[in-house]
């Protein structure tokens, strides 16, 4: 009975293949839909404070005080004047430093972080909702996790090359 035993076991190696390659393709499919989601999940936050920014560039400060969601003067609390000594000729912005460095989603909004000068960098919130900025009420989010952060801090550093 030569033979009888030959192909005992080549059904479990197959399988094990099976289930190897089965395994490896789900751990790529997760890879290749959440990395791009993580990098461009402020992508929308992102782009209007580009506008701002490119308007605080241009010197076109009335349309950048209108994108700082300020339509009525009397409605927003952070006045035209302010406005002008934050980011105006007269401020310490420098429109060759001017740029997006950092963005990171915190609970309803979106923390932005500009440089906007060698010596100056401001952190800006966006509102998820209607897309407005005001300043930052902390300088970090204060309901992250700890594994929040260091994926922040890790993953993070792979969104910079979108920011501008």
């Amino acid at each position: 009975m030569p033979g009888y035993l030959d192909q005992y076991g080549a059904g479990d190696e197959r399988r094990g293949k099976i289930i190897k390659r089965t395994v490896l393709a789900v751990i790529v499919l997760i890879v290749c839909t959440a990395l791009p989601w993580y990098l461009f999940k402020n992508h929308a936050q992102e782009r209007v404070v580009s506008n701002f920014l490119s308007l605080v560039r241009q010197h076109d400060y009335p349309a950048a005080y209108k994108a700082w969601n300020c339509n009525d003067p009397r409605a927003c609390s952070y006045t035209y004047q302010q406005f002008l000594e934050d980011w105006g000729e007269k401020s310490t912005v420098d429109p060759k430093v001017l740029r997006l460095v950092d963005s990171e989603s915190c609970g309803s909004g979106v923390m932005l972080t500009v440089r906007a000068s060698r010596d100056r960098q401001d952190t800006l919130w966006v509102e998820k909702s209607d897309n407005s900025i005001s300043f930052a009420p902390t300088p970090v989010c204060p309901s992250k996790s700890f594994w929040g952060m260091a994926a922040h801090l890790t993953l993070g550093k792979l969104r910079k090359p979108f920011l501008n």
